[in-house]
């Protein structure tokens, strides 16, 4: 089975939307790197949120 390179690397799709949802708002790479390695929670929380 053939991985890409953003999976070898660990970034999941719970961090990546984390982080981009976090940079669309705060516009902050420190609350990016926070809410990227929360992933899917803080998806769900500003779902909820919002």
């Amino acid at each position: 089975m053939k991985t890409s390179d953003a999976a070898k690397g660990g970034i999941g799709l719970g961090s990546a939307i984390a982080v981009a949802i976090s940079w669309s708002i705060n516009k902050s790479i420190l609350w990016a790197i926070i809410h990227g390695l929360f992933g899917w929670l803080y998806v769900v929380y500003y779902a909820v949120t919002r």
